[in-house]
């Protein structure tokens, strides 16, 4: 009888049958339980694996259950959706773009803002989202207190003192090296002769008021070969190439940091192949999906290496004067919210160059597409119509 019943619903018939509607409507119902069931029973392991991209894309400190307050809060001021919340200004707008980024790279967090799963439950996933996170900051930060002890180790002549690679607390300004890389790249252009470098390592020991190391100075390990240009300031800064082996040891391998430039993945198939070596573990741009640089992905990992040349032994978002969140915004916002046309190009350019840096041509049409319209075959067509 239902099948004869629906059968007879022509294709031009703009009203659902009242029995087509209830089985849709079960079927809804039923992939939303199901959803809440997952969320529910979901071990917390997974729950804590799903989370381990928000440090490392998302923010550095904030707890997920604050981002989505703000975009509630957004809701509760009269937006109807997330682009009527874009539009609204705020007096907190840097927590709403972490938001905008908790939806792009966390696929758990976005289920669980659109299910109606009730509170507890969404506070204990959220729980497990953050324990996650800082779980893989936690691994990040131990994997480059050793790598980085190493890097520097190999450099001539070899540091005196040795850098351990477990012990920190010769690290910092305590050591000559690690020192040198922390240090304002300003403070190091003033100090023209050794007896005045000399003078300014001491001047920072002492915590003297005029070298004092705040957030709102960058490092020398941020600028390619240290160099810091007072009359351009831009230049070469984010191309330390300590910081590069950083960003590759936390996203891509261990081995990479020591590729000058990224072998393909068709000549490194080849070469695993030739090797007898089988490869089947990913790496952690590709279990994010990250297939372009991400500015907060720098920013991460600037504060991760800063973290590993200090003398601190155990996580702290203020090192002495140093405030770990001052520098990370600092860094997005100089990426993310240039102020001019010519400052975003020098932005798109810098990224680019990361981009050939780390994945080389692996992902080339997904960090440099082609302006299909603009080009020959486009213009073309444009002018035979």
């Amino acid at each position: 009888m239902a099948t004869s019943s629906l059968s007879s619903l022509g294709p031009d018939n703009n009203e659902i049958h009242p029995l087509v509607a209830l089985k849709r409507r079960i079927a809804a119902l039923e992939e939303e339980n199901a959803d809440l069931r997952l969320i529910k029973n979901q071990s917390s392991e997974s729950n804590a694996y799903y989370g381990r991209p928000i440090r490392r894309l998302v923010c550095l400190t904030e707890r997920v259950e604050d981002l989505v307050a703000e975009f509630n809060r957004r809701i509760g001021l009269g937006a109807d959706n997330e682009s009527d919340a874009d539009k609204m200004d705020s007096d907190d707008p840097e927590r709403y773009r972490s938001f905008k980024k908790l939806m792009v790279w966390c696929p758990s967090a976005r289920k669980l803002l659109r299910s109606s799963a009730e509170h507890d439950v969404l506070a204990f996933a959220y729980n497990k989202l953050n324990e996650g996170s800082d779980g893989a900051r936690g691994d990040d930060s131990a994997s480059l207190k050793c790598a980085v002890a190493d890097w520097l180790m190999e450099r001539t002549p070899t540091p005196n003192p040795t850098i351990h690679r477990q012990d920190k607390s010769g690290r910092g300004f305590y050591n000559d090296v690690t020192g040198g890389l922390l240090c304002p790249g300003s403070f190091l252009t003033c100090a023209i002769t050794n007896l005045c470098l000399q003078s300014v390592r001491a001047s920072i020991r002492d915590y003297h008021p005029d070298f004092r190391i705040t957030a709102c100075s960058w490092p020398s390990f941020l600028y390619e070969d240290g160099r810091y240009d007072p009359q351009n300031p831009t230049n070469g800064l984010f191309k330390g190439k300590l910081l590069i082996k950083a960003f590759k040891r936390v996203f891509t391998s261990p081995t990479s940091t020591y590729e000058e430039q990224p072998a393909d993945s068709a000549a490194r198939s080849v070469r695993n192949k030739n090797s007898g070596e089988r490869r089947t573990r990913r790496d952690v741009s590709t279990l994010l999906n990250m297939r372009s640089i991400q500015p907060r992905a720098i920013a991460y990992v600037s504060v991760q290496l800063r973290f590993a040349l200090s003398s601190a032994g155990s996580w702290r978002i203020v090192d002495d004067e140093f405030n770990h969140q001052e520098f990370y915004d600092n860094i997005v916002d100089y990426l993310e919210l240039p102020p001019s046309p010519e400052a975003t190009k020098d932005v798109d350019d810098l990224l680019l160059w990361w981009n050939q840096k780390v994945f080389g041509r692996k992902f080339v049409s997904d960090y440099r597409p082609q302006h299909a319209n603009k080009m020959s075959v486009a213009m073309t067509l444009a002018r035979r119509r």
